[in-house]
């Protein structure tokens, strides 16, 4: 069996890809802190899969992670990196606490690679690295401009740390960078979904949260934006469907077809929803009215970002299987179960 070193398992994404991997027919390692998740999350994964996932507690970004890592583990056939600070409000009030967790976790598991001389690497990207941008949708060519918060910024930087470690290996090793858009929803198995530890950021657990009562009301940030309604549009991609990119990616780094050391793709549905209009589909799909209120611009939001994903479909062959419905509908059941 090949064994996948899997960074932040216990995270949202992390533990989704995690089940895919094992469905797979891979061996999980999850390392992760637990800063911001739970080992519970490796009850739901066994109850999908049947697989007890172990997991080191360590922390990425402490200066010998890559030492500690060689001694534990023997030979690891990919890693695929999720271990990330990643709100853009808490990255504005807390910008150094940002740039050394997200830069120092990814040298560290570069370092780690390096010397267990790793064939096959995947980042945890974010459509946030094209900054700014009017120029929609998004492709992987789309330039990087200057992004409004610490944590776009990080994430920009760890592109480019990529690109020249990469770049200066001059070996057969290679890597993918999966720039997401706005992963949201739960397994539909209901066993695993968003559940951090600290409070939600996103806009479909804030939405779930509300609904169930952990929130009194929910407040839309900005409703003067440039868009069709006013509020913020956003490319809502569906868990499960990023999870499973993350497999086709990992299968086309061991198909040793990709020519050049490091390769980007766009993952999101390509059709952009807004704020508003992502609470009235959860409405609609739920008969629930939720109280929201609107409010001033959040710091470090654009007002439209959506993607462009015929890279991914094309070269991946990577299909989004879900919709906004979807999302929603498995959110909910899982709020639902989670409370």
């Amino acid at each position: 069996m090949k064994t996948v070193l899997v960074t932040g398992g216990a995270g949202y994404i992390g533990s989704h890809t995690i089940v895919e991997l094992i469905q797979n027919g891979y061996k999980v390692i999850s390392v992760d802190s637990l800063i911001n998740s739970s080992e519970k999350v490796f009850d739901g994964i066994f109850k999908i899969t049947g697989v007890r996932v172990s997991n080191i507690p360590l922390d990425l970004k402490q200066s010998n992670a890559a030492e500690i890592l060689s001694g534990q583990l023997g030979e690891i056939h990919a890693v695929i990196h999720f271990a990330a600070l990643k709100s853009v409000a808490e990255s504005v009030q807390q910008p150094l606490l940002y740039f050394e967790n997200n830069l120092n976790s990814l040298i560290q598991i570069l370092s780690f690679i390096q010397k267990k001389n790793i064939a096959h690497f995947i980042f945890s990207s974010s459509c946030t690295v094209f900054g700014e941008t009017e120029i929609l949708p998004l492709t992987e060519e789309s330039p990087f401009k200057p992004t409004g918060s610490p944590y776009g910024r990080s994430k920009q930087m760890c592109e480019q740390i990529i690109l020249d470690f990469y770049n200066g290996m001059q070996s057969a090793l290679r890597a993918i960078s999966l720039r997401y858009f706005n992963p949201a929803g739960a397994h539909p198995s209901h066993l695993i979904g968003e559940s951090p530890i600290n409070p939600a950021q996103s806009l479909v657990p804030v939405i779930t949260e509300t609904a169930i009562g952990r929130r009194a009301k929910m407040t839309v940030y900005g409703s003067d934006y440039p868009t069709r309604d006013g509020t913020c549009i956003r490319d809502y991609v569906h868990v499960v469907d990023l999870a499973n990119a993350h497999i086709l990616a990992l299968k086309k780094l061991e198909s040793d077809t990709q020519l050049i050391p490091v390769e980007s793709y766009n993952l999101g549905i390509g059709k952009g929803v807004s704020v508003l209009e992502a609470i009235h589909a959860f409405e609609k799909g739920t008969d629930i009215e939720l109280n929201y209120q609107l409010g001033d611009r959040r710091e470090g939001d654009l007002a439209a970002v959506y993607a462009d994903s015929q890279k991914a479909n094309s070269q991946l062959n990577w299909q989004t299987k879900f919709s906004i419905d979807d999302i929603m509908r498995d959110a909910w059941a899982w709020e639902k179960i989670r409370s």
